[in-house]
């Protein structure tokens, strides 16, 4: 499988508070992170707030996923069309994660 960054998913939603790359609803990293356990997928990206992180104009992809048991993960990359990331049971979550 060979992907470029423009066939990586978006991040089309992020309504997380307290994140430092969230600024009302938008993701102002370049990448994200998804990882956590077995039926929690975690945005390993989160970083509480007290420093401003990102780029100022960013469409933030899924640079990697460690949900293999995702139906959108094949070979630990995420094929959906894009993700949702929200408030999870810690900090947030990947909301598009759907396990086999």
């Amino acid at each position: 499988m060979s992907m470029t960054l423009d066939e990586l998913p978006a991040v089309a939603e992020c309504s997380v508070a307290g994140c430092s790359y969230n600024d009302h609803s938008h993701c102002h990293a370049a990448a994200v992170t998804i990882g956590g356990s077995v039926g929690d997928a975690e945005c390993a990206t989160f970083i509480p707030l007290g420093a401003k992180g990102g780029l100022d104009k960013v469409v933030t992809h899924v640079g990697a996923c460690q949900r293999s048991e995702c139906v959108h993960n094949e070979s630990l990359e995420c094929t959906a069309p894009s993700v949702r990331v929200g408030p999870g049971a810690v900090d947030a979550d990947c909301l598009t994660y759907d396990p086999r």
